[in-house]
């Protein structure tokens, strides 16, 4: 077991390691230690609110998740542009889980066959996805298994006016993955930016993890009167040039395939639409067995040593209806798209969406109504040894911690073409 002199040595290595904030205070407890602070509690629907210029979010403990994401657009109208619940108390019953906006982890995405290998080891983790009667529990595990991480309510231990932070302590064994990892996220708003930093210590054991932000955008805050879906926004990844191969139940098979100009896996030769190819046969199975749309891992192909704060994003995700565009900027060197196909309208939207001119369409999130973009390394990378993923995905007692930063940063651009020209083909 952890002492406390160990949890406050931890909390402290990260404190030291995030940007510190003026005025920043302390609550809640990491292990056996008390951090104390002013009582800066959460609202009426049990979420947390931080403020940037021009910019507030609420976050919950829960999955240490995003639930909304307030900012205008190029006429003056606010909109939330993330999908969520109305109130926190409804993450934990509700039985679809979507991930929104959570944790995933310990190890996010998927993991062939529910196993790996470490130090000659076989660990074999719970399953929870492609559940056949041969395999009650499933083929594979994704996000970390049935109870991963962001299923489970985390410890708020930092809450500033433009930051919060949150702690999880995840113990050996659990869902069969050895050894205990101490996480610490970190969230924090500037002038229209939304900044995340994810730290995972190895305390007793080697182990695999790999986190992500696993949050559900519509740029339009599913307010666009001239569709429900998020088809019409484009995206642009410029370093997107190959993809993860994955069988039809999205396993990756160990190769890496190049994404040809104008093939449908093509965002970054030029920006197009997300729903663009949609009449193109090739996108039937491009998401998995008879899926159409993507959810799919690109390769950022950045060279090294890159500033990846200051060469460029990853990724751009715009909306031309209401102008907001969303650059993604990130030290992860893979990128999934994840195109919502899986939504067929039992989600409910919230009462800050879908509104302004669209109150007699359906308050749900249609299928394609959204898009996830997950910074992350390369999934299932702990299975394919020949990527040489171990230093960024297998950590140990003493080793360096795993960390995952990422920058949002938010724009209006009410012009036609994106700033960097708009295809449609």
């Amino acid at each position: 077991m952890r002492t406390a002199a160990l949890a406050s040595a931890l909390w402290a290595t990260y404190a030291l390691a995030r940007p510190q904030v003026a005025g920043e205070f302390f609550t809640g407890t990491v292990g056996n230690t008390t951090i104390a602070g002013d009582n800066h509690g959460p609202d009426a629907n049990g979420k947390y609110v931080i403020y940037g210029e021009n910019i507030r979010a609420n976050f919950i403990p829960y999955g240490a998740s995003i639930s909304n994401l307030f900012l205008n657009d190029t006429s003056g109208v606010e909109r939330d542009i993330v999908g969520g619940f109305d109130n926190a108390s409804y993450y934990g019953v509700d039985k679809q889980h979507p991930h929104f906006g959570g944790v995933p982890g310990r190890y996010a995405n998927r993991i062939k066959n529910s196993s790996f290998v470490i130090d000659g080891e076989t660990y074999n983790i719970l399953g929870n996805e492609n559940i056949t009667p041969e395999h009650p529990n499933g083929l594979d595990t994704l996000h970390g298994g049935p109870g991963g991480w962001d299923w489970r309510n985390w410890t708020l231990v930092a809450h500033t006016h433009n930051s919060i932070t949150f702690s999880l302590t995840d113990p050996d064994g659990d869902q069969g993955f050895p050894g205990e990892v101490v996480s610490y996220v970190t969230y924090t708003l500037g002038n229209m930016t939304w900044d995340l930093r994810m730290v995972a210590i190895a305390t007793t054991k080697v182990t695999p993890i790999m986190l992500s932000s696993h949050t559900y955008w519509n740029l339009d805050g599913f307010a666009n009167n001239e569709t429900a879906t998020a088809l019409n926004h484009s995206l642009w990844m410029p370093y997107a040039g190959q993809r993860i191969d994955t069988d039809n139940i999205l396993i990756p098979t160990g190769d890496i395939l190049a994404n040809q100009p104008g093939s449908v896996n093509d965002f970054w030769s030029s920006p197009k639409q997300l729903g663009a190819n949609f009449s193109n046969p090739a996108i039937v199975g491009n998401c998995g067995y008879n899926c159409t749309g993507y959810d799919t891992a690109y390769v950022n192909n950045r060279q090294a040593p890159y500033d990846w704060r200051n060469e460029g994003p990853v990724a751009r995700l715009r909306s031309a209806w209401s102008g907001i565009q969303l650059d993604v900027y990130t030290d992860q060197d893979a990128f999934q798209v994840y195109s919502c196909g899986g939504q067929n309208g039992s989600v409910t939207l919230k009462g800050t969406q879908g509104l302004h001119g669209v109150e007699d369409r359906p308050r749900f999130i249609e299928q394609y109504g959204c898009v996830v973009l997950e910074v992350e390394d390369y999934i299932d990378g702990i299975n394919q040894p020949e990527w040489g993923r171990d230093k960024k995905q297998i950590f140990g007692p003493g080793d360096d911690p795993f960390v995952l930063q990422a920058s949002y940063k938010f724009s209006l651009n009410d012009t036609e073409v994106g700033l960097l020209g708009e295809g449609s083909g």
